[in-house]
């Protein structure tokens, strides 16, 4: 594809190279350049793009899009954001895939992936559609699994993963949009047919400068999208109204608390297994029924159910097609034990998810203890930790405080960093360093009726230790345990 073309979404600040040039394909990671390349330089997290600019031109780049101009002799586009530039050659390259499909954008910080698997299964039984899915579990074209390493992909592999998506069949795409995603123009260009706002809680203050800043961040969906689905009980939703407001963007608004939303949740009933509600949407009401337990169930399937609406699906079909949904891995997900006790896995790895599961678990555990075991991520946001601690401890019986993915950090200061939010609290713990250890523990010591809750890897198979994933799948362990203690 020639450069001219590339660059047609883009006003550059200074260009340089030859806009006729023929581009064999775009890179951003400087070892990835082959020749007849255009290579782009972004900044990243942890590095500058800019510095390997020369590496580039040795591998064979025939040119570079960059923020700065470069320090050696290359023909150069010059733009204010490179990233933003990336995303929108990407999607030239690609041939635009994201218009020949309605995309469905979902954000927040706790139960973003449920409500993607949810609509995806909705917009299949009501619509027949092929559905493609971009989440933190895995991405989907229709019911083929293709892996992923970040919720929202980096916008050229995004672009080819739309492409792909688009050439299969599929009509529908829904998509996680994370705040980094929003941030870091990797959705640049996209626009949404419908977004939805979970809710905010913290998370990801190592990247983001305060809980401000992360809902401003979180609220770009909204300047992105044609409708919105907003749960206006959280206390951020007013930072996403607005940007919706100041952007055009049409909104449906839910809640559970609240009388003045345009779709409500009335009657709700929770149950071991599930959860039952009155649905009020303008002009009519519905009993709903959801296979996956807690009241934060009720907030993933309003989002659904708004996001239906929009798409002007009747509200008895969403209803039966809920009921007919499956249990999302590693979201409140039952584990076969080998006696009178229950062990779930939960992805809460932030203290309001965890508090989320932990005061569902507490509506179904009549005859037992809750029992927590959980660990804090290295390399992320300090400030959670001892917050992760007070919640495990004002909604458990007995805590077990062990490692996540430490990364590079020590995992003996990581628990220390949680106990800090535990020490003044009466309910007893322990903390048990290797997370295998700990599990082994908590089933050894269970009392009968006891439901184990192990919060933080949920659907992840991997512990994450300098850089390295080791295989790690609780599903397994808990397996290997329980036969080992029948031998």
């Amino acid at each position: 594809m020639r450069l001219k073309n590339l660059l047609k979404e883009i006003k550059p600040v200074a260009v340089t190279a030859d806009l006729n040039l023929e581009v064999r394909d775009i890179r951003y990671d400087s070892r990835d350049v082959s020749p007849g390349e255009l290579f782009v330089a972004i900044e990243g997290l942890e590095t500058d793009g800019h510095k390997y600019i020369a590496v580039a031109v040795e591998r064979g780049a025939v040119a570079v899009v960059c923020q700065r101009i470069p320090d050696i002799d290359v023909p150069y586009v010059l733009v204010e954001d490179s990233r933003t530039a990336l995303a929108l050659m990407s999607a030239e390259y690609f041939g635009r895939p994201a218009e020949e499909m309605k995309l469905l954008g979902v954000t927040g910080t706790n139960g973003k992936t449920t409500t993607t698997l949810l609509l995806k299964s909705v917009l299949e039984q009501c619509l027949g559609a092929k559905v493609g899915l971009i989440g933190t579990n895995e991405n989907m074209i229709g019911s083929e699994i293709v892996e992923t390493e970040r919720t929202t992909p980096e916008s050229y592999v995004l672009q080819k993963l739309l492409r792909q998506m688009a050439d299969a069949g599929c009509t529908y795409v829904v998509m996680e949009v994370s705040s980094h995603a929003l941030a870091l123009s990797r959705v640049a260009g996209l626009r949404f047919a419908v977004g939805v706002f979970t809710n905010l809680s913290q998370d990801h203050l190592d990247f983001h400068k305060n809980m401000d800043d992360y809902a401003r961040a979180k609220s770009l969906l909204f300047t992105q999208s044609r409708q919105g689905v907003i749960n206006i009980d959280d206390s951020y939703a007013q930072i996403m109204l607005s940007a919706a407001e100041d952007s055009g963007c049409h909104v449906l608004s839910f809640s559970v608390d609240k009388n003045e939303a345009d779709l409500l949740a009335k009657n709700i009933r929770l149950k071991t297994g599930s959860v039952e509600f009155s649905a009020l949407v303008p002009g009519g009401i519905q009993r709903m029924v959801l296979h996956i337990p807690g009241k934060f169930s009720v907030y993933n399937a309003l989002g659904v159910i708004g996001c239906a609406c929009c798409l002007a699906i009747p509200l008895e079909k969403t209803a039966a097609a809920l009921e007919k949904a499956k249990g999302v891995r590693g979201r409140v997900e039952t584990v076969p034990t080998d006696g009178d006790y229950t062990i779930l896995i939960d992805y809460a790895h932030t203290p309001d998810a965890l508090e989320n599961v932990l005061k569902a678990v507490r509506g179904f555990a009549n005859e037992g203890r809750v029992v927590t075991l959980f660990g804090c991520g290295g390399d992320r946001d300090k400030g959670k930790r001892p917050l992760m601690g007070q919640a495990a401890a004002a909604l458990s019986d007995f805590v077990i405080v062990t490692s996540d993915n430490p990364r590079t950090e020590v995992p003996a200061q990581i628990i220390e960093d949680i106990l800090g939010g535990m020490r003044d609290t009466e309910t007893p713990y322990v903390s048990i360093e290797d997370r295998r250890e700990a599990i082994a523990y908590a089933i050894d010591n269970h009392k009968p009726g006891d439901i184990i809750v192990l919060a933080g890897k949920g659907h992840e198979t991997y512990q994450e230790i300098n850089h390295v994933k080791h295989h790690m799948d609780e599903r397994e362990i808990v397996a290997e345990l329980i036969a080992l203690r029948s031998i």
